[in-house]
């Protein structure tokens, strides 16, 4: 007789349960639940973005002693020391990581595309840090990245603890940096379709809505407690002609080049301190330096470059002087890059390409246009430029627009920016993000998600239950284990448990045999000797496996090497399969789920 004391259920912690059940079916069961949820996110967005670029500031008056770093009149030594002294501290940290994270981290595009929109939120965290750190103390890259980065992060631990589904997380990741990227240019047109081109990586009529409310939100937030975006007066220089349109095009194709070069750069350098006896903690210090002798030349290379482009956007500078400051800021941003300091390069982006509507504004007149103001082509080629390096045209369209308020250039940006992305995705193939992707050997060409089809594996579809028979049985005994009707297909095995071969049960029983059985040996019957399957392989390659074999059903393997056989996988179910996951994205793309 049991002697166990009776213990009363706990009725509190039912209650709970059923209540974080009912909360969580609110939130999956429509788009309302999501549009809810994406005004919580825009909120956390608003206040992060603030709170980050509050911790950015502070850092620049600490080290340097002033908040617009990039637009100060600072020389000396402070302007050499601060990015070296941020290279230091970040080159501990990585230090730290590495002894004790050893995966990789993931930002929102890659999450998106490959894992379902789920993010580590301490990896964010951990992101958000090192960015600080790098911007803060003067390296060439812009907050942009933490910003997304962190907002995303909580979105994608929001949804996993309401257990929402893939389709849905992927929409508030997508939330996240649209709320992000309107709250840092007080734009919130360019946050949702931000997050529409380069997060999310289609556009529906599903994820319009909660990415537009993430973004308004976002910005009333930033807007309540102090944030001041960007933006840009044109005065009189409105008036566009039908003949506007062939500069701004030309400039498009610039940028796009320019663009592709500074991609190239930034892999290199990254390539050759990979190649080098560098160590990895030690390669931000060493960039830093670098970037520290460049600021002695100018201090506009420092950080992201926002009081640079104010300081430049209005000014009457020479051609060199222009030339020579686009040249020093793509070497600084390519450096701070390749050296591991964290950040991106979007208003990196903008800055350099205003700098190239510049150039270009100077030049015009000599292949004949010469109407169009300075400032105007200022903004084309920051809208080009950016699109070139960060990707999304019509995100850049938007941003012209709400930084200018001025349709008709918004028109003259347009035809420059679609241009530069299709010269781009022609000749190179990939966005800055995308293109890092590429050189670690991920298919990535945007935020689409592919991941379904990568967790869609051999070892998820296959049959365990397989029958198996040794190579060197006898005919008589193989018959009697295996008779007509009991399977279609045999796997047949060495004696030490190997794969040796696939025996089809109708073909031996519809041979004649014309001579004594007991001197048939089975290994004449064999077929998909070297044709197998393995477990981590997806639906599209095995696929293609079937095709290579013109076989219906291939034997799956544990791996190579011991090449044991462990299930079974036909052609039909794998098709039906992957047809199946087809059409549920289809339908969470379409809102029938």
């Amino acid at each position: 007789m049991s002697t166990k004391p009776f213990r009363a259920p706990n009725m509190a912690s039912f209650f709970d349960n059923v209540r974080a059940s009912r909360l969580r079916a609110m939130f999956r069961r429509g788009e309302l639940g999501l549009v809810a949820l994406a005004v919580i996110i825009g909120i956390a967005a608003g206040l992060l973005v603030w709170l980050i670029g509050a911790m950015s500031t502070a850092l620049h008056v600490l080290v340097f002693g002033v908040e617009r770093l990039s637009s100060s009149s600072l020389s000396g030594w402070v302007v050499f020391v601060g990015p070296m002294a941020g290279g230091a501290v970040l080159g501990l940290i990585i230090f730290i990581l590495s002894k004790t994270r050893k995966k990789p981290m993931i930002d929102p595009i890659e999450a998106n595309a490959l894992h379902g929109g789920r993010i580590s939120l301490t990896d964010s965290i951990l992101v958000c840090l090192q960015n600080i750190v790098s911007n803060g103390f003067g390296a060439s890259v812009g907050l942009e990245a933490g910003y997304t980065q962190i907002a995303s992060g909580v979105a994608s631990k929001l949804g996993t603890k309401l257990k929402l589904r893939r389709g849905d997380m992927r929409i508030l990741v997508g939330c996240g940096a649209a709320g992000a990227i309107a709250a840092a240019f007080n734009a919130p047109l360019t946050g949702a379709f931000y997050a529409i081109e380069l997060i999310i990586g289609t556009y529906t009529i599903v994820t319009l809505a909660p990415l537009i409310v993430s973004a308004l939100v976002a910005t009333i937030v930033i807007g309540f407690i102090g944030g001041h975006g960007l933006t840009i007066d044109l005065f009189d220089a409105s008036r566009v002609t039908a003949p506007d349109y062939v500069p701004a095009i030309i400039l498009g194709i610039i940028c796009a080049a320019i663009g592709i070069v500074l991609m190239q750069a930034v892999s290199f350098i990254e390539e050759t301190a990979r190649k080098s006896a560098i160590p990895t903690w030690l390669r931000p210090t060493l960039g830093g330096a670098v970037v520290g002798a460049l600021a002695l030349i100018s201090p506009q290379v420092l950080s992201s470059g926002h009081g640079a482009l104010h300081l430049n956007i209005d000014a009457d500078l020479p051609i060199y002087m222009l030339a020579g400051l686009f040249l020093l800021k793509a070497a600084a941003s390519a450096i701070s890059i390749g050296s591991n300091f964290r950040g991106g390069l979007f208003f990196a982006s903008l800055f350099m390409g205003a700098l190239l509507g510049k150039i270009f504004a100077i030049i015009v007149p000599f292949i004949g246009y010469g109407q169009t103001a300075p400032i105007v082509y200022a903004v084309i080629g920051m809208s080009a430029f950016a699109a070139a390096i960060i990707g999304g045209p019509l995100t850049m369209t938007f941003l012209a627009l709400e930084l200018t308020g001025d349709f008709q250039i918004s028109v003259l940006v347009l035809a420059a920016v679609v241009t530069t992305s299709l010269v781009v995705r022609t000749t190179f193939g990939y966005s800055f993000a995308t293109w890092r992707f590429h050189l670690r050997g991920e298919s990535i060409r945007s935020a689409h998600d592919i991941g379904w089809i990568r967790d869609l594996t051999v070892g998820r579809m296959m049959r365990a239950d397989i029958r198996k028979a040794n190579v060197s049985m006898g005919l008589s005994d193989f018959k009697e284990k295996f008779p007509l009707g009991s399977t279609q297909r045999v796997i047949m095995t060495d004696d030490d448990g190997r794969y040796a071969g696939m025996v089809l049960l109708p073909e031996i029983y519809a041979d004649p045999m014309d001579r004594d059985p007991e001197t048939i040996n089975l290994g004449t019957y064999l077929h998909y000797k070297n044709d197998i399957l393995l477990p981590t392989m997806n639906a599209r390659q095995a696929a293609a496996a079937f095709d290579a074999a013109e076989s219906e059903a291939l034997v799956v393997v544990n791996n190579k090497i011991e090449n044991r056989p462990v299930g079974l996988l036909t052609e039909s179910h794998t098709l039906r399969r992957y047809s199946e996951e087809l059409e549920q994205r289809r339908r969470e793309a379409s809102g029938e789920l």
